[in-house]
């Protein structure tokens, strides 16, 4: 092993070529190339191989880090995607859209010791797409074949992930999903840039081929209830995540020109994919020779201020409340959006939406900020000054967040039980919701989160569903007897 790994001090932390700045705001293309074969072993030999990996603990997913990186430094890629694969279910959409920085590499030993984290995401990205190139990633195939289904509402991250894990098993699944295309967030709300489609559309025609069923255009509630769902199924499983936008709460905020940033952001990806969108078209959704704020600092915040630089803006800047360092986002794509031409005003919160008399937006009022005492989170809160500014905008995007939909009334299950914030209640032990048989995980559980947390709320929901069905199969066995 020491010839292969613990080369942290030989060779230094590489990442894949980046696009340059100038080049990448003119398109929705990833920004960052792949490894070449040598690259990416060499980038896997730095590991040390620690006695306790911090890098898994790091991990929602517990993903057996030092070990595929050992295989792959030794050039075992089939091997590599083997392991990786074991515990998640779509490795190169994690290696590209994870915050390695705030997860897996914040914490690797050798990074706390000044030599730079091992660049574990990009490494996983080459392993799974080497397994793509190579043919290695085949069709599910069960041992057997069950009579028992499962209903999952939502193709977002987390269904997905638990629908692959039921059919490995050999259940019947069907998928419904409101859109006309399966992935969720990770193709409406996720940029190209970040993440290109084809990728996402490559996983879910993979599932397809493995025999998963998908019903796509099928809002439940609407053109199907949940009751129905529950008829046709054994089990079923709620994971439709969170889409309705946290509003601004200031005077103005219902000026023409003011947009909710996942509006944004799916009017963009659908124009990527080549689909009309009037909104786009005729201007209002389109940043194209506008000056652009976005307020909130967070990931959809940065992902907003980097489409709007694509799009052609005349001017973008992001409005955060405190400072750098105690933002929610990625700090990787912070650097990103300033080498864009990104201007961000921290310790900044609008105070009005500004408009003229015919109700368009002109500017947004901004309240000067200060960092006070921590909140029960532990981050410093903002407090007012008396300083304000008057900003210059034709545009602006809200980008404050996520709650759940109410989903006792769209699904017209009033038995469905809800926390105050309008979360899904389950019981953390089962993933069992309070409708028997029905479970639910991912954002519409915990709340707006990220996309490996709902890998690992689908896979566990999974197994519980799994358990269930398994334990009624057997009740039916021996009644029958």
């Amino acid at each position: 092993m020491a010839e292969k790994m613990l080369q942290f001090i030989k060779v230094d932390r590489a990442m894949p070529k980046k696009r340059s700045a100038k080049t990448r705001k003119t398109d929705f293309n990833e920004i960052y190339g792949d490894y070449a074969q040598k690259a990416a072993r060499d980038q896997a030999s730095r590991c040390s191989q620690c006695g306790v990996p911090f890098c898994q603990q790091g991990c929602p997913l517990s993903n057996n880090i030092p070990d595929w990186l050992k295989l792959a430094a030794e050039d075992r890629l089939e091997e590599a995607y083997a392991v990786s694969s074991a515990t998640n279910n779509m490795p190169e959409i994690c290696g590209r859209i994870c915050p390695q920085d705030r997860l897996c590499e914040g914490i690797c030993t050798i990074e706390q010791s000044g030599h730079g984290t091992v660049t574990i995401g990009s490494i996983e990205r080459h392993i799974t797409d080497t397994a793509w190139e190579e043919g290695w990633i085949k069709p599910i195939k069960p041992r057997r074949e069950r009579t028992q289904s499962a209903g999952i509402i939502g193709a977002g991250p987390g269904g997905l992930a638990a629908a692959e894990q039921l059919r490995r098993k050999g259940y019947q699944v069907t998928v419904y999903d409101r859109y006309d295309r399966g992935g969720g967030l990770l193709v409406y709300g996720i940029p190209g840039f970040k993440l290109e489609k084809d990728i996402v559309e490559r996983r879910i025609k993979h599932l397809e081929d493995g025999g998963i069923t998908f019903r796509f255009n099928c809002d439940v509630g609407q053109d199907i209830s949940l009751t129905e769902i529950r008829d046709s199924h054994d089990t079923v499983l709620i994971a439709t995540g969170v889409y309705k936008a946290r509003d601004l709460k200031v005077p103005g905020v219902g000026a023409d020109g003011v947009h909710a940033a996942l509006d944004y952001l799916t009017a963009s990806n659908r124009v990527g994919f080549g689909d009309t969108v009037e909104a786009f078209e005729e201007g209002p959704l389109n940043a194209d020779g506008k000056r652009v704020v976005v307020i909130g600092g967070g990931d959809t915040a940065m992902d907003c201020v980097r489409t709007a630089v694509r799009q052609g803006a005349k001017a973008v800047t992001c409005l955060y409340r405190r400072d750098r360092a105690n933002m929610p986002g990625s700090q990787r794509e912070v650097a990103n959006a300033e080498e864009e031409g990104v201007k961000f005003e921290w310790l900044s919160g609008p105070e009005a939406v500004l408009h003229t008399k015919a109700n368009k937006v002109k500017g947004v009022k901004v309240r000067r900020m200060k960092l006070g005492a921590p909140d029960a989170s532990g981050r410093q809160s903002p407090e007012k000054t008396d300083e304000t500014v008057d900003m210059k905008a034709d545009m602006v995007i809200k980008a404050l967040g996520f709650d759940p939909e109410d989903l006792p009334v769209l699904f017209d299950e009033s038995a469905l039980r809800v926390n105050r914030w309008g979360a899904i209640q389950v019981d953390f032990k089962t993933m069992e919701t309070s409708l028997p048989g029905v479970y639910a995980a991912g954002d519409i559980v915990r709340g707006a989160s990220l996309v490996v947390w709902a890998i690992v709320d689908g896979r566990e929901a999974a197994e519980q569903m799994h358990k269930s069905m398994r334990a009624a199969a057997k009740a039916r066995k021996v009644a029958a007897e």
